[in-house]
């Protein structure tokens, strides 16, 4: 099982030609109104890579909630422990270019009031995967930490927007992923600088966890236990690119929730990051399983043509 603590949204994406300079304001045709938040995209690509998801988190009691839940509630996602609170929903307001590129602002709403405790009503197993991002308050973020590690889970977190952690949250980590940008942040907050792979293998070695970063059209690397992984990205025709990797960071979850080792895990995530490109919107644009075990043994074909051949 997967436990996603993380934020809920309402996006408002608008279409443009290119995206705004600072302080100019270009024209779309229209926007659209779509459910997302890392936390609640994260949930959902796990969910659709075949796991089974609780999303941990709070919406407001306005007119964007039940539609901020939509799709989490038709994947068949445990909401039981998602709270309603007198705070507007969270909203992300995101342009996006022709090439597929985007520019993102968050309103944290109702993801300012998500609390830790809200987890003790679980009871998890050793072993399952506490899956958490930034989008909520730092404190309960570490609250989240100690009360996963307390119980022997697996805990994973998408240091995403770009920051850096604390020693102390660092420590309780097994996983953290990030994309090239991100490490970069989050390892100058720890001491460590450099290109971003070697980022990644010292933060890996120093606090004896498993970095993921995931490298846009170049694929994803990992490494763990001293090992570099990686993987190229699926190739696609880029449409969008918002939510690409928080579905790298679900199905990554899901395949290690399902006990798949590092290498397998990472190609499956690569490839349906990359799947996620093809579609607009952050949800909707997530795909489900049997696609993306499909483009992950392209990539495992490609990682080695001697299987391929034996296997024809």
């Amino acid at each position: 099982m997967i436990i996603v603590f993380g934020s809920i949204n309402i996006d408002l994406v608008a279409r443009v030609g290119r995206l705004p300079r600072a302080g100019e304001t270009v024209l779309g045709p229209g926007y659209d109104v779509i459910p997302g938040g890392k936390g609640a995209n994260q949930a959902l690509a796990a969910r659709r890579a075949g796991a089974d998801v609780v999303m941990v988190g709070a919406v407001g009691r306005d007119g964007f909630a039940d539609s901020a839940l939509a799709e989490l509630a038709a994947a068949g996602i445990d909401l039981s422990r998602v709270s309603r609170v007198d705070a507007p929903t969270g909203a992300a307001f995101i342009a996006v270019d022709a090439a597929g590129e985007n520019q993102i602002i968050v309103a944290s709403g109702a993801n300012a009031a998500v609390k830790a405790a809200a987890l003790d009503a679980l009871s998890p197993a050793p072993r399952d995967i506490l899956m958490m991002q930034w989008e909520v308050p730092e404190a309960e973020i570490l609250a989240a930490a100690r009360w996963g590690r307390d119980r022997g889970l697996r805990i994973m977190l998408n240091r995403a927007p770009a920051g850096p952690i604390s020693a102390e949250l660092a420590d309780l980590l097994d996983m953290v992923v990030v994309n090239e940008h991100e490490v970069l942040a989050l390892g100058a907050g720890l001491g460590v600088t450099g290109e971003p792979d070697a980022v990644a293998a010292v933060l890996s070695e120093r606090h004896g966890l498993a970095v993921a970063v995931t490298l846009g059209a170049a694929g994803a690397l990992c490494w763990a236990d001293g090992i570099r992984h990686e993987s190229p990205a699926y190739p696609v025709e880029v449409v969008d690119t918002t939510a690409a990797g928080d579905t790298f960071c679900g199905a990554l979850a899901s395949a290690l929730d399902r006990r798949r080792g590092y290498e397998t895990a990472v190609e499956f995530a690569a490839a349906a990051g990359s799947l996620a490109c093809t579609a607009f919107g952050a949800q909707p644009s997530i795909p489900h399983r049997s696609a993306i075990e499909a483009a992950a043994q392209v990539l495992a074909d490609q990682r080695n043509p001697y299987h391929r051949r034996l296997t024809e």
